[in-house]
């Protein structure tokens, strides 16, 4: 079977099956694949767990457990929550989500830290940082999270395994890398080893510039048919 480029993964005569082909063999080693189904159905989540994609990322708690509950005869997937958290889902995130990649705030990191030891969990977090200025998006500031680093074992039982960042719309692919770089710099000057960067649109900077987990959705599934 002919094999489709990265670059042709939204042809509609391409399968999932060809796309998540060209991915694996477009990313590094370094880098994971998180196949985002929010807004896809659970099926098409069945079919790319049978293709041998295991992690994926939801953003909407009641469509997550209603896909869960459908695909619970596969419980070795990898369930990644990477919507913006309200703080009064925090609890049910954590019974459902093995990692969590928008924690944007210490209030948000504490509520979660006392939850986790509650419920007896320790899920992976990642910081939500804002490396540009950008009013659509909330996230820690670069010196916020510089100056709590020496505090991030306090945040046990949760497991800070690194940084995650967004691009602001309209920056050139210049100004993109250079974002994601910065967000590298910061993870391992902390010591932290993942950053989750790199969506559907900016991925190739992503990965140049050191992302470990990329958020593909859109190339990989098309258009999503469930609304929110």
């Amino acid at each position: 079977m002919a094999e489709a480029s990265p670059e042709a993964a939204e042809w509609v005569d391409s399968s999932l099956e060809q796309r998540l082909q060209a991915f694996r063999a477009a990313l590094p080693a370094s880098t994971r694949l998180l196949a985002v189904s929010k807004g896809h159905p659970a099926e098409q989540v069945r079919q790319a767990a049978a293709l041998g994609q295991r992690s994926f990322g939801e953003s909407r708690l009641q469509e997550a457990i209603a896909k869960q509950e459908a695909l619970a005869d596969l419980p070795d997937l990898d369930w990644h929550f990477i919507g913006r958290l309200q703080a009064n889902k925090a609890r049910a995130v954590l019974r459902r989500f093995g990692t969590i990649h928008s924690v944007d705030s210490l209030e948000l990191a504490w509520r979660l830290q006392r939850i986790a030891a509650e419920e007896g969990l320790a899920p992976g977090i990642l910081l939500q940082v804002k490396f540009r200025p950008d009013p659509a998006k909330t996230g820690f500031d670069p010196a916020e999270v510089r100056a709590l680093g020496v505090d991030l074992g306090r945040l046990q039982p949760l497991r800070c395994l690194g940084l995650m960042t967004i691009a602001p719309f309209g920056l050139t692919p210049g100004a993109r890398l250079e974002l994601f770089r910065d967000c590298r710099a910061l993870a391992d000057d902390l010591g932290l080893h993942d950053c989750s960067m790199g969506m559907s649109g900016d991925w190739r900077e992503a990965v140049t510039a050191g992302s470990t987990w990329v958020r593909l959705g859109s190339v990989l599934f098309g258009s999503r048919p469930i609304q929110p």
